[in-house]
């Protein structure tokens, strides 16, 4: 029954740790590809096409139309803190990063945990049976 255990910690620990790398590669690449996102102070508005949020950064006047996801988290609110793809005077968005690059992150850290516990785990066997 030992040697299961062993083999089942060893399993996790390189699945663990080697898919924790993996997927913190997949984070960085996927935040390099995201582009540089500022925040933003908007005013929400009212148009024939939806409602807009319109704000001044470095580079003038930005306009985006938001999405139906976007207006639903910001109701009735005329003014909010955004954050708004530099470059582009028509993106914006609630957070500085990508749903998919936090779910990849947040996935890798999991992974990462989960492989040193089970590497410390069988250590830990290790010197107490010895």
């Amino acid at each position: 029954m030992e040697h299961v255990l062993d083999a089942v910690l060893e399993i996790f620990a390189w699945v663990g740790i080697g898919g924790a790398i993996a997927l913190a590669i997949l984070a960085f690449a996927l935040w390099i590809a995201d582009g540089t996102w500022v925040p933003v102070h908007a005013v929400i508005d009212d148009s024939p096409n939806g409602r807009v949020a319109r704000w001044f950064d470095e580079g003038g006047v930005g306009e985006a139309v938001l999405t139906p996801h976007l207006a639903h988290e910001l109701g009735a609110k005329d003014a909010a803190d955004l954050y708004a793809r530099r470059g582009s005077r028509d993106r914006v968005r609630l957070y500085r990063t990508a749903p998919g690059v936090r779910f990849a992150a947040w996935i890798a850290l999991a992974l990462g945990a989960l492989g040193i516990i089970a590497l410390v785990t069988s250590w830990v066997m290790l010197f107490v049976r010895a």
